[in-house]
């Protein structure tokens, strides 16, 4: 497999949870591929199992970030540009709903949910996009998680599909606007992989199964073939390449009605 060099590079990682997460999978891509990494934390309950991780791919910048935080997500901008004076990518992986919303129907979801949910996991895109404009002079590119269930119903995604669906618009909007200054904005629709986030949706081993059923290449995904497709994003490899929802899920949604 040819390597690719993102040496001198400097890259933001927001939403590793810990070491199964597909933030961390990507940070070790980009790592690996000689970047140097910002990398972020939720808060100080998160610190010691997050301090091991930003060691291991040896980050000069590990800062607390919760976007819910007034002022938080801003320093860490503003440390980065102190610091390093510019931004050549960013990955955003952060989502959060209440637990009574995910597992109750869209149609009983609360007002406060569904807006803390789409402030969380969406709006805090378009707010790291407009910290990272400035930083990203000569371009840049902008990345973000999300799942087939923004593009279908998927029983127990709930309001989050909603949510993702409109965190991949934004991103078609970010790409058309930031585009003229060589700013890339993508996503990447990641299939079911067994992570801290996956846990909170109910019957997820029965995803999983159907997955494997379902799936041109039958199998689930492993996080670092997600974490890889965030490394060519990052890179000029995919430099033509912006609005895209790229799909890393075996195939799962080519799919319709297929009788077996």
């Amino acid at each position: 497999m040819i390597s690719l060099d993102l040496t001198g590079r400097k890259g933001l990682v927001v939403g590793i949870a810990n070491e199964h997460s597909l933030a961390w999978a990507a940070a070790r891509q980009f790592s690996e591929a000689r970047a140097d990494l910002a990398v972020t934390y939720l808060n100080d309950k998160a610190r010691p199992y997050m301090q091991p991780l930003a060691e291991a791919v040896k980050a000069p910048i590990f800062l607390p970030c919760n976007v819910s935080e007034p002022g938080e997500l801003e320093a860490v901008f503003e440390h980065i540009a102190k610091t390093w004076g510019r931004l050549d990518f960013l990955l955003h992986a952060i989502g959060s709903v209440r637990k009574e919303d995910l597992h109750g129907r869209l149609t009983d979801c609360s007002a406060d949910g569904f807006a803390e949910a789409m402030v969380i996991s969406c709006h805090s895109f378009i707010r790291m996009a407009k910290l990272a404009e400035p930083l990203m002079e000569k371009g840049g590119s902008l990345m973000t998680l999300s799942y087939y269930g923004a593009e279908k119903v998927v029983e127990h995604y709930n309001v989050m599909g909603p949510v993702k669906a409109a965190l991949e618009s934004s991103v078609r909007y970010l790409a058309h606007e930031l585009g003229g200054k060589a700013i890339r904005v993508n996503a990447i629709s990641a299939g079911a992989v067994r992570t801290r986030a996956a846990s909170g949706i109910e019957h997820f081993e029965e995803l999983i199964e159907e997955t494997v059923r379902k799936a041109p290449l039958r199998r689930i995904v492993e996080s670092d073939e997600v974490g890889r497709a965030a490394l060519l994003l990052a890179s000029d490899y995919s430099s033509a390449i912006t609005g895209e929802i790229l799909h890393v899920d075996a195939g799962f949604h080519v799919d319709g009605m297929i009788f077996h």
